[in-house]
């Protein structure tokens, strides 16, 4: 038996009502799959079909008729027109579980009823010769020469060429002598960052005031001696008196500078801040007694490091701190992180339908059962709002293929375009079992309220 498809080609109609809503050839052989899977040959909302049924199969260079118990039509085999249900009892079709599987001959022609008002009707024919492309003649063809802009070529190279060109010789040449500046004649901005500014010269008096409480002692510059006596010989009290004032003197510029300013003088009346915080006197015994009730801090005295101890400028030891720890404060419990559950409800009225094509109740019973994916829609942004309530009307469009058209929100209470968004997208995603001539337009409330 010759194959099909060498002389004759499938050809495939969709009718409803009598009149053809779709045409193919299957120049290429292949099956011929229905349902509501994109992927089919034909996308079809057939709910007593599964998502792909193949209608027609393509096995060892043959087609094949598939059909099941549901399924109604009748196939001409050449002498008489035979339907499935002789087809199934008189064996005429080989049983593959609960399928049926008709061979198909290049003169065979047939129906089959997918649905109430949807058939498909199928024969073979000779493959129209597919029509050839337009050309312009050959002398209205032009190429790339005839179609481009000369003086706008021209122009292009011209300024290409003249940029290269200076570039070639920039290259080329060798770049000028850069002479070098000397110091004084940079311009006085340029000086200005090279050179830094003049340190401010500090006070006489600062000078003289620093140097006392480096000195512990003054030391007077040396005068001429009348007599041709030696400097310290002139210097040198002549009686202790007057050794006796000049000590004091010294003590009473040394006191208010450097470390003795904050110790104070342990001769004087007063001790200083030193004194203010521990009391009158600055001996070891009064130190020792203020911070007896400091614990992890030792205090070394002659008593704890003996008379022969290290002192001063001796390497000395340090004195012991103790373990600072900390105690108290209890454990925290802060509890463990818990998912709020919040629960909505929902309700819709009967919807506004603009076509007698659709019946209402049966719209609505579609719709009632598909409410779970509008609640949660709605639960979601009950979490974060839990006073969210309100009513949304959505008006959209059923299509003749049952797929929802535009789909607009004409009122929205809620005062939230999340749940108006998420609403669209679920509504978008129906397929209604509804085929109507032409787009019906539809409009439906729903209602958003907390469960209480």
């Amino acid at each position: 038996m010759a194959s099909p498809q060498h002389s004759r080609i499938l050809r495939v109609g969709l009718v409803q009502d009598g009149r053809i809503l779709e045409e193919r050839h299957l120049r290429q052989p292949g099956d011929f799959t229905v349902g509501q899977d994109p992927k089919n040959t034909l996308v079809l909302p057939l709910p007593d079909l599964p998502a792909s049924f193949p209608v027609f199969e393509y096995r060892a260079n043959q087609y094949s008729l598939v059909f099941n118990e549901d399924m109604k039509g009748r196939v001409n085999l050449g002498s008489s027109d035979v339907d499935f249900q002789t087809l199934r009892t008189q064996g005429m079709a080989m049983e593959r579980g609960d399928q049926y599987v008709l061979p198909l001959q290049e003169s065979a022609r047939g129906l089959v009823e997918l649905d109430k008002d949807l058939r498909l009707l199928f024969q073979f024919i000779t493959p129209p010769p597919e029509s050839e492309k337009p050309q312009l003649p050959p002398d209205l063809q032009g190429g790339s020469w005839r179609t481009m802009d000369r003086m706008f070529f021209g122009i292009l190279a011209a300024s290409l060429l003249i940029h290269f060109s200076g570039a070639a010789i920039i290259i080329a040449s060798e770049p000028p002598p850069e002479p070098e500046l000397e110091l004084d004649q940079l311009d006085d901005r340029f000086a200005r960052v090279f050179l830094p500014p003049p340190r401010p010269e500090e006070p006489k008096q600062q000078a003289a005031d620093k140097a006392q409480a480096e000195a512990p002692e003054e030391k007077k510059p040396k005068e001429s001696n009348p007599d041709d006596k030696p400097a310290e010989t002139a210097s040198r009290p002549a009686n202790a008196e007057e050794a006796a004032a000049r000590k004091a003197e010294v003590a009473k510029k040394v006191a208010g500078k450097g470390l003795l300013k904050i110790l104070g003088s342990s001769g004087s009346g007063s001790g200083g801040a030193f004194a203010d915080v521990l009391g009158g006197s600055t001996r070891s015994g009064d130190i020792a007694s203020a911070l007896a009730g400091a614990g992890g801090v030792g205090v070394a005295t002659e008593a704890s490091v003996g008379k022969n101890g290290p002192r001063g400028g001796d390497t000395g030891k340090v004195a012991g701190i103790g373990d600072l720890g900390t105690s108290g404060g209890g454990k925290v419990d802060l509890g463990s992180k818990k998912e709020v559950e919040v629960s909505g409800r929902v309700t819709s009225s009967a919807p506004e339908v603009e076509s007698s094509e659709v019946d209402r109740d049966a719209l609505a019973r579609y719709v009632k059962n598909r409410l779970r994916s509008i609640q949660g829609c709605y639960e979601k942004e009950l979490k974060r709002n839990p006073n969210l309530k309100g009513k949304v009307l959505v008006r959209f469009s059923i299509r003749p293929t049952g797929r929802t058209g535009e789909i607009e929100i004409e009122e929205n209470t809620l005062g939230n375009d999340a749940v108006a968004s998420c609403i669209r997208t679920v509504i978008r995603g129906w397929v209604f079992p509804f085929k109507p001539d032409d787009d019906v337009s539809v409009a439906y409330p729903f209602v958003f309220s907390p469960a209480g």
